[in-house]
């Protein structure tokens, strides 16, 4: 019996800015399937000083984008560490730390994508073996550098049809012909959280302010009009795209900003229920913090037939987080962790660099 295990932190920053999620997971591999448990989990929400850093860093030239890299890998050290003396988990308990770092640039079409917090100083100011890095390697193969959750989604939840994660931008992930097939579908909670912050709210929790708006048909016209939407997979996105093409749409719609969070939640909901083909029999698993989102679900299940599978709130909220481990896990044995047929790279690879403490 081949059988091998693993003990890893999944560590993921995602592009809505909610916090850096921290999880400690155990990975199984039993003849070549595998099986995960989550250990020890958290989220720690950023100091409004890292949003707004972090907000503007796309804006930042290549000098300041090194200067914050330098900062916020000692800034995640620290959450690091206060993660493993909360938890009571020792250096040695832990195979590897699996960081995505925080994306601040994502250009694939120009060649870029620029992750912060993913460098050697983070395995030496922790004193553990860290497995990062992992999009630029795609980006230089031709690929999009996104999404990279899609393995996870073959080799630990291949019974769903379809899953689905709802962060800063909505994703999804099905297997067509044999193939793992996906791609970002559009912005999320990129968007209803910038709007959701110009009525005094971080979020718009359980999507109670857009039940409470009207959906503007110029609005909603514009949104769908959008180019991007036409392109074919693999296709990706970043938050230059947002601040480019959705906010200015934003800035110019003469509606109340209730009325723009209630028509951008049906404008998601509808590209969403376009990508989610079949009957009640098939599966969709959701997760991200829009499966807390309850109008957004709402209006993805009223635009589908399809069956939409919340699971309990731990993988919800930490799925990427997991895969991140896996991911890390994979490229610590060799084994490919991303797949040509997501990215659009020239091949299979197994990225990621792997620094020692």
């Amino acid at each position: 019996m081949n059988k091998l295990v693993f003990q890893v932190m999944g560590v993921m920053s995602g592009t809505s800015l909610d916090g850096i999620d921290l999880a400690c997971i155990e990975l199984l591999e039993l003849e070549g399937a595998w099986e995960f448990k989550i250990m020890a989990r958290e989220t720690l929400a950023y100091p409004e000083t890292w949003r707004r850093k972090l907000e503007n860093a796309s804006l930042l030239s290549k000098t300041e984008i090194a200067d914050i890299d330098k900062e916020y890998t000692l800034y995640l050290a620290e959450v690091i560490q206060q993660f493993l003396k909360k938890n009571k988990l020792s250096q040695d308990s832990l195979d590897a730390v699996c960081s995505h770092g925080h994306t601040v640039l994502h250009q694939p079409e120009n060649g870029i994508t620029i992750q912060i917090g993913n460098n050697s100083a983070l395995a030496k100011k922790i004193g553990i073996k860290t497995v990062c890095d992992f999009r630029v390697q795609d980006v230089e193969l031709g690929g999009q550098g996104a999404p990279l959750v899609p393995i996870g989604d073959q080799l630990l939840f291949a019974k769903y049809e379809y899953c689905l994660n709802l962060g800063g931008f909505a994703n999804i992930s099905s297997e067509k012909n044999g193939k793992r097939i996906a791609y970002d579908i559009c912005a999320v909670n990129t968007v209803l959280n910038f709007l959701a912050e110009q009525v005094g709210c971080g979020f718009d929790e359980d999507g109670k302010i857009a039940a409470s708006g009207k959906i503007d048909d110029n609005f909603l016209a514009n949104l769908n009009a959008l180019s991007f939407y036409q392109q074919s997979a693999p296709k990706s996105l970043g938050i230059e795209w947002v601040k480019a093409t959705i906010f200015p749409l934003i800035n110019k719609a003469s509606i109340s900003v209730k009325d723009k969070i209630a028509t951008y939640t049906f404008h998601s909901a509808q590209q969403i229920a376009l990508q989610l083909k079949g009957n009640f029999s098939h599966k969709v698993l959701i997760t991200g913090g829009g499966a807390f989102n309850a109008t957004l679900i709402k209006h993805i299940q009223n635009l589908s037939e399809i069956q939409l599978v919340i699971p309990e709130n731990e993988l919800v909220e930490y799925k990427e987080a997991l895969v991140f481990g896996l991911l890390g896990v994979l490229k610590l044995t060799g084994k490919m962790n991303v797949l040509k047929s997501v990215t659009g790279a020239s091949k299979d690879h197994s990225s990621g660099k792997i620094f020692l403490p």
